[in-house]
Order: C-alpha cells, then sequence, then structure tokens
C-alpha cells in the first residue's frame, strides 16, 4: 500500500514560488536591524547604537511591507518592525539619538 509522506517545505520566503531578491534583501536587512536594535536597547550605554538601528530597522522593515509579495516576508517584516520600534523608542528614553544628557 503505497502512502505519500507528507513533509513539511524548508523554510523559505518564497512560498509562491518565484525568486524575489528585493523583497528578500530588505526582510534581511530589516530582521538584522531589529535584532541589534531590540537587544542594545537593554544596556543603556549602547542608546546610540540602539535608537539609530531601531530608526533605519523601522524605515526599512515599513518600505518592505510596501514593496512585500508573500505572506511570509510581511511576517517576518512585522516582527522586525516591532523590535527595531522596541529599540527605537528604548534608545530615545536612554539618550537618545546624539546622545542627550
Amino acid at each position: 500500500m503505497a502512502q505519500t509522506v507528507r513533509r513539511t517545505p524548508p523554510f523559505t520566503l518564497n512560498t509562491d514560488g518565484h525568486p524575489h531578491p528585493r523583497e528578500n534583501t530588505l526582510v534581511g536587512i530589516a530582521a538584522v536591524l531589529g535584532l541589534l536594535a531590540f537587544t542594545t536597547a537593554f544596556f543603556h550605554n549602547l542608546h546610540l547604537l540602539s535608537s539609530w538601528a531601531g530608526l533605519f530597522g523601522i524605515a526599512i522593515a515599513l518600505w518592505g511591507q510596501f514593496v512585500s509579495v508573500t505572506t511570509a516576508e510581511r511576517f517576518v517584516l512585522m516582527v522586525s518592525l516591532g523590535m527595531s520600534g522596541v529599540g527605537f523608542y528604548l534608545g530615545m528614553a536612554h539618550g537618545g539619538l546624539y546622545g542627550g544628557a
């Protein structure tokens, strides 16, 4: 009796079967900036890094949302946008973009 084994597909952002190099690059950059902003936001002396990375992460994630094609891209972009936002706001609370008092 032959049965098909259904396996989960490997992780891919191109769920429609077409390559999207520009969109995937934006997703990768937004994810890296979001993770950087989020992790450095918990250290008071790294407020410059977290606020600038958060600001650029927000901008890139929003642009990525504008040009995204698949739901997988949008999911990663929204998580990255949230991490960038938290990093940006905590960086601003700890001293801001220009190292205020």
